[in-house]
C-alpha cells in the first residue's frame, strides 16, 4: 500500500492506494501516530484503495476515536467494495464518509 501525505495548516490528508490489510495497517498506524499532533482535520482518501481488512478497519476506528478528541476525521470517496465493508460492519453509521459525485 502507498500512503501519500499532504499537510496544510492543521489539516492532514492521507491518500491510500492499494490494499489496507494486516501487514499494511501497521504502516498507516505509524503515519497516524507520527503525523497527527496539532491536526484538527484528518482526511483519509480511499478512492484508490481496493481492499480493506478488519485490521485496516481497526486502525481507522482508532483514528476516529483519537480525532474526536482533537477535531474531525473524514473518510473520503471509498470504492464501492470498501464502502460495502463499512456498511456491513456498521462503521458507516459512526464515521463521516463523503463521496464525490462523478
Amino acid at each position: 500500500m502507498e500512503i501519500r501525505k499532504t499537510v496544510e495548516n492543521n489539516k492532514l490528508t492521507l491518500v491510500l492506494e492499494g490494499k489496507l490489510d494486516t501487514i499494511t495497517s501497521k504502516d498507516l498506524e505509524e503515519v497516524l501516530v507520527n503525523s497527527t499532533d496539532g491536526v484538527t482535520e484528518l482526511i483519509i482518501d480511499l478512492k484508490e484503495l481496493s481492499f480493506i481488512s478488519s485490521a485496516g478497519l481497526r486502525v481507522l476506528a482508532v483514528a476516529q476515536k483519537m480525532m474526536k478528541r482533537q477535531g474531525r476525521l473524514v473518510i473520503h470517496d471509498p470504492q464501492p467494495d470498501v464502502q460495502e465493508v463499512f456498511d456491513m460492519t456498521g462503521l458507516s453509521n459512526f464515521m463521516e464518509i463523503e463521496h464525490n459525485d462523478k
